[in-house]
């Protein structure tokens, strides 16, 4: 029988670091690499949900996520091509993350993570 060696963490977060963390993770195991000014955009899209485009940009820039809302254009565009963010519409286009991500953000959180490695 194969030994198995069991690490048990618990930590207290702020429900912007426990999105951040949901998101990292669906990262980390699709591997999907993302910055870390990427990160910090799409955990805001998560807290704002879904949002119009051309004002979640500019929100990320006052919240000097990026220093333009072109900044945060791109990196939207970016995170839609690696199937991070849907876009809707076609003049007024709004942006939400992925079904597929699963973040959850209401509420308080427990995230069970059960992780083998072989």
């Amino acid at each position: 029988m194969a030994e198995v060696v069991k690490v048990t963490k618990k930590v207290m977060t702020t429900m912007s670091q426990t999105t951040m963390y949901q998101i990292l993770t669906h990262c980390f195991f699709n591997n999907i690499q993302i910055s870390n000014a990427d990160l910090t955009c799409l955990t805001l899209l998560a807290e704002l949900g879904e949002h119009e485009l051309t004002e979640f940009c500019k929100v990320a820039t006052e919240k000097q996520i990026f220093k333009s809302a072109q900044s945060a254009r791109n990196a939207i565009n970016k995170a839609a091509k690696k199937g991070l963010v849907i876009k809707n519409g076609k003049s007024k286009k709004t942006v939400a993350l992925t079904k597929e991500i699963e973040v959850q953000n209401e509420k308080m959180i427990l995230l069970d993570f059960k992780v083998l490695g072989k």
